[in-house]
C-alpha cells in the first residue's frame, strides 16, 4: 500500500503530539505537522519537526486529523475543506462539532469520527507503567469508538486503521453512529459520569470541612469507589449489604432529579453540543 499523507492540525497540542508520536515512524503514513501560533511552531521545532502551512498541508493530504478544540472545528473546516482533493478524509476526534452541524457540506470527501475510551479500570495491566497510564498515552490498552459520518463504506476500514494506530495499543474497536457517539459523549461521559465524579469529590471536601482528616477521607473514598465500581460493573462476584442498598435508594431521591435521564434525549444532547462548540456561550438562534 502506498503511504498516505496525513496532515495533523494542532500537531503541538496534547492530542496532536500524542497522535504525531504514534504515527511519525509508521511506514504507512507520511506526516505533515500544522501549527499556527509561535508557541506551537517552537514546540514542533524542539522535537526536530517543521511546521507546514495549513494551505500546503491540506492540499497534499489524503487524511486530515483535526486535533484542535471543538470551538475551532467549524472555522478550520470551512477554511480547509474547499481545498481538499476529492476522496480526502477528515478525521474528527470528538462528536460535538459534527453533531452540531459544524462540518461543511461537500459530497466527494469523507468525514470520519474516532474517540478513545481511555484505559478501563478492570483489565490485566502488563506493567506498573501501564497501570498508571490513566489517559491512554500508549502504554495501557484502550478501546476506540468510531463512526463513518459521510463517505463510501470502504472508507470505514481506512479510518479505523489509522485510528487504531493513533490510539494503540487497542483493546477493542467499536463502530457506532454519530448519534450514538453523542450519547456516549457528552451525555454519558460528561453530563452523567463526570458530574457524579465531581459530586463525589465535593462530598469528600465536605467530609473534610466537617472534621474528617483529609488523607483518611481520600483513602476511604477512593477505596470505596474502587470496590463499588467492581461490584456494580461485575468485575467481582459480590453484593453490597441490604443496608447499603437502602441508602442508595434514599440518597438517589435527594441527589438526583426524577427526570435526570432527559440528558440522553436528542434535544438535550443538541443543546449540550451547541454550548460546547460555542465555548460556553449561549447558542445563537
Amino acid at each position: 500500500m502506498n503511504k498516505q499523507t496525513v496532515a495533523i492540525i494542532g500537531a503541538a497540542g496534547k492530542m496532536g503530539e500524542r497522535i504525531s508520536r504514534m504515527l511519525v515512524d509508521d511506514p504507512d503514513y507520511q506526516l505533515l505537522h500544522v501549527e499556527a501560533g509561535e508557541k506551537g511552531v517552537a514546540a514542533l521545532e524542539a522535537r526536530g519537526l517543521s511546521a507546514v502551512p495549513i494551505e500546503e498541508a491540506t492540499r497534499q493530504a489524503d487524511i486530515v486529523v483535526l486535533a484542535v478544540p471543538d470551538t475551532l472545528i467549524g472555522s478550520i473546516t470551512r477554511e480547509i475543506v474547499p481545498g481538499l482533493e476529492p476522496g480526502a478524509m477528515v478525521i474528527c476526534l470528538d462528536p460535538a462539532a459534527p453533531y452540531a452541524g459544524e462540518l461543511p457540506e461537500r459530497a466527494d470527501i469523507t468525514y470520519f469520527l474516532t474517540h478513545p475510551t481511555h484505559p478501563p479500570l478492570f483489565q490485566e495491566f502488563e506493567s506498573l507503567e501501564a497501570q498508571r497510564d490513566h489517559w491512554g498515552f500508549g502504554t495501557a490498552k484502550q478501546s476506540i469508538v468510531n463512526a463513518l459520518i459521510q463517505g463510501p463504506e470502504e472508507d470505514y476500514a481506512r479510518g479505523e486503521a489509522i485510528a487504531s494506530r493513533m490510539f494503540r495499543p487497542i483493546l477493542r474497536s467499536h463502530r457506532c453512529t454519530l448519534e450514538q457517539m453523542a450519547i456516549l459523549e457528552p451525555a454519558l461521559s460528561e453530563l452523567v459520569t463526570l458530574s457524579c465524579v465531581d459530586t463525589m469529590r465535593e462530598g469528600m471536601r465536605e467530609a473534610v470541612r466537617r472534621g474528617v482528616p483529609e488523607e483518611a477521607a481520600r483513602d476511604f473514598l477512593l477505596g470505596h469507589i474502587n470496590v463499588e465500581l467492581a461490584i456494580w460493573f461485575g468485575a467481582i462476584d459480590w453484593e453490597v449489604s441490604a443496608g447499603a442498598k437502602l441508602m442508595v435508594q434514599e440518597a438517589q431521591r435527594k441527589l438526583l432529579r426524577d427526570d435526570w435521564r432527559k440528558v440522553f434525549e436528542p434535544e438535550s444532547i443538541r443543546e449540550s453540543v451547541e454550548t460546547i462548540v460555542a465555548g460556553g456561550r449561549p447558542p445563537s438562534g
